[in-house]
């Protein structure tokens, strides 16, 4: 698709019609359809987002000089006019519409594009609201007319209970759940503090710093200068001198964050290694078999599915169980859904009580294209 995209009248009709079906089906399930303003202010994404949406969001200044963006999506504004109008919960919210990415290094892919999706929010029964979501998104692309798919899981709460049993320092523990996402840095981290032997370390001198900055220059800096991050990491690393976890440990988590794999295997592989390291996370394992079995209930073959304990989604706001939803178009495999739990989202945004919070997105343009790329 091109990076500015241009619907003529058969893509609307298609599009239209697809939409439709969707909110048709979310209104069935109790979910209403709201729509966020496209300029929002800025902050409330480049400050919770993570640094995946930071450094995909374009803004811009308003002529009074306040920062604004177009929406890059569409869960925070929604969560945020639920905690600003107090909305009573449990809600059921439903959307479509555009939202505006920047894609760095790919100016090919559209800068632009279609979501439809639901947000569930205050229904303190987790493991129903994360069944209700399942059977809803797959539901969803059932009435789309798509049934090839296959769907990937992970479950950060499985990685943060094990980081709570760590023998480190609360801003430590805080710091490996925030970075779970990031592919290589959680493993990278474990071995140094595990084995300490300089053969894997954290960047700890300015040269190392700012090379790191170099390489991510197009990345927001959320209003702090250069300076201010080159301070506060040579502090983080000074203080990672003086840490060390035990290597059998370390390894123990490196190895589990490698497993992926059928869903049912990997699991098993993960209850394995955590019975001879003896670690007890019976509670984490027992909700991710209840998605599996909600999944077998709607008729998904258990082949299809898989399980990767290194996925986070690379969105920070995410706090437990993550899926996504892939098939593929004429150019391969596509992502077309994907969504998860983000139970801390209300609070940040002004809440004055948690908020269990899970919603999904469906890539509205990818499933049509997916569904001619399947015939």
């Amino acid at each position: 698709m091109a990076a500015f995209p241009y619907y003529d009248s058969k893509a609307i009709d298609a599009l239209n019609g697809q939409a439709v079906s969707l909110l048709g089906l979310f209104a069935s399930r109790g979910y209403g359809r709201e729509e966020p303003a496209v300029l929002q202010p800025a902050e409330i994404f480049l400050d919770r987002s993570g640094e995946e949406i930071r450094r995909r969001t374009f803004t811009l200044m308003d002529p009074s000089g306040r920062e604004l963006c177009l929406r890059p999506d569409l869960t925070i504004p929604i969560c945020r006019e639920a905690v600003m109008s107090k909305r009573s919960f449990p809600a059921r919210i439903a959307y479509n519409g555009l939202v505006f990415r920047h894609q760095p290094g790919e100016p090919h892919r559209p800068t632009q594009f279609f979501q439809a999706g639901v947000e569930l929010l205050g229904l303190e029964d987790r493991a129903a609201g994360e069944t209700e979501i399942l059977s809803l998104v797959v539901d969803a692309l059932k009435v789309c007319g798509l049934s090839d798919f296959t769907i990937r899981m992970g479950d950060l709460a499985l990685f943060n209970a094990l980081v709570d049993a760590l023998a480190l320092p609360a801003g430590w523990r805080s710091r490996l759940k925030r970075h779970f996402w990031r592919a290589g840095y959680v493993e990278s981290l474990l071995y140094w503090l595990g084995h300490g032997d300089g053969k894997a370390k954290l960047p700890g001198t300015r040269e190392e710093i700012e090379a790191l900055l170099d390489a991510r220059g197009d990345a927001p800096m959320a209003g702090r200068t250069r300076e201010d991050i080159i301070a506060r990491a040579l502090d983080r690393a000074a203080d990672a001198a003086k840490l060390h976890l035990d290597a059998k440990v370390a390894d123990a988590i490196a190895q589990l964050l490698d497993i992926s794999g059928p869903a049912e295997e990997a699991l098993a592989k993960v209850r394995a290694l955590l019975a001879t390291a003896g670690i007890n996370l019976d509670p984490q394992l027992a909700a991710m078999d209840a998605r599996l079995a909600t999944l077998k209930s709607l008729n998904i073959d258990p082949a299809r599915v898989q399980f990767t304990a290194h996925f986070g989604r690379n969105m920070e706001y995410y706090t437990g169980f993550v899926f996504e939803l892939w098939a593929r178009d004429k150019e391969g495999p596509v992502q077309i859904a994907g969504g998860g739990r983000y139970d801390t989202m209300m609070e940040m945004l002004g809440a004055k009580k948690p908020v269990s919070a899970i919603g999904c997105a469906i890539r509205t343009e990818r499933v049509l294209a997916a569904k001619r790329g399947g015939k």
